[in-house]
């Protein structure tokens, strides 16, 4: 059996989570790797196959996106060239984390594609939405990587198709303790804005990472820094909380270590909204908008933001298995994930 599994390169999420797929998806078939996107800065280990240009959003440094850089940035010529010269039928199926490359060159060929990212959790009615729901960002969560079933990734079984958490053995490694420090991870912002708001509050240490940092230094009781996987785990193993974007696999790992979290979504970003909805309903603490108040909103979830769990995490062989069942098109004991069928359903009750 061979297998392209195509990654989404933006975003810290879609290559965490192929960093623990990939290696266990090798144990059943041979896997080619393609990656697509113009500003990623992660990689995964192992030869990648291909390295179309992709799509990617571009963000302000003031926590949201950047819409006309990012159709600045748009190559659709490009992006339909890459679709139409990938060698998608000399698979059995693709494995795809929300990479739209080999998603619609698998559609156009007729090619099974099973999506396994978060986004595909949203294909469910039942996961939460913001109070004001956006007809055009749902669509998009949809078709930017159309597939043919899923097996979504979400903080609870929202949905009988949806997978808890999948956490890198990095993060299981730790051992979580509290010290007198909170993480900072918002790449969206500015992290010297970001430092001259927090060295206001003395209470704790700051630490903030960020990957437009080049050299790290401190300033009173913050320290900036790049981001780096060794010095990053660190601080979030020993934290007392963790300050993030609204992200899905930070703010995992954050409840799986028990944290407090504070989480600001990415204004214009439906996904991160989404998540903050869900979020605030476990009871973490969500801010929209970093205002006048921010100082007093940070003291206050300090002193009283409450920490957070997880009911469970993925299993690693129940996921390989409803991953292949779901490509082979098997049904049996009914983990083949989100179908077809279910699609044309959601698109109904939609």
């Amino acid at each position: 059996m061979k297998i392209l599994y195509g990654i989404q390169g933006t975003g810290h999420g879609h290559i965490s989570r192929a960093r623990v797929v990939l290696p266990k998806l090798r144990e059943f078939a041979e896997v080619e790797v393609l990656i697509s996107g113009y500003n990623y800065k992660l990689n995964v280990e192992g030869e990648i196959a291909y390295k179309p240009r992709g799509i990617s959003f571009s963000y302000d440094n003031k926590g949201s996106i950047d819409f006309l850089d990012t159709a600045l940035n748009l190559q659709p010529m490009q992006f339909m060239r890459d679709v139409g010269t990938l060698p998608v039928d000399a698979y059995d199926f693709v494995v795809n984390d929300f990479e739209p490359v080999s998603a619609w060159a698998a559609r156009t060929a007729g090619i099974p594609c099973v999506a396994i990212s978060h986004q595909a959790s949203f294909l469910s009615v039942e996961v939460p939405r913001p109070s004001r729901k956006s007809f055009v960002s749902e669509q998009i969560l949809r078709y930017f990587a159309p597939c043919t079933a899923a097996v979504g990734s979400h903080y609870i079984r929202y949905d009988d198709f949806i997978e808890p958490p999948i956490i890198r053995d990095q993060i299981k490694a730790l051992n979580p303790l509290q010290k007198n420090h909170v993480t900072v991870y918002l790449p969206a912002f500015d992290y010297q804005t970001l430092c001259s708001i927090l060295v206001q509050i003395k209470s704790v240490e700051w630490h903030i990472f960020s990957p437009y940092c080049k050299h790290a230094y401190e300033r009173g009781n913050v320290k900036v820094q790049p981001t780096g996987k060794d010095c990053f785990l660190k601080s979030i193993e020993s934290c007392i909380g963790i300050i993030s974007a609204s992200g899905f696999e930070t703010t995992s790992e954050a409840m799986y270590l028990g944290k407090k979290l504070l989480t600001i979504p990415i204004r214009n970003q439906y996904e991160q909204l989404c998540n903050a909805a869900a979020l605030q309903d476990l009871g973490a603490t969500v801010v929209y908008r970093i205002g006048s108040d921010f100082v007093e909103k940070i003291k206050k979830w300090i002193a009283h933001g409450k920490s957070l769990s997880l009911k469970e995490t993925s299993d690693q062989d129940v996921l390989m298995q409803r991953i292949l069942n779901a490509g082979q098109g098997s049904t049996e004991d009914d983990t083949s994930g989100f179908s077809t069928s279910d699609l044309r359903k959601a698109n109904a009750m939609n």
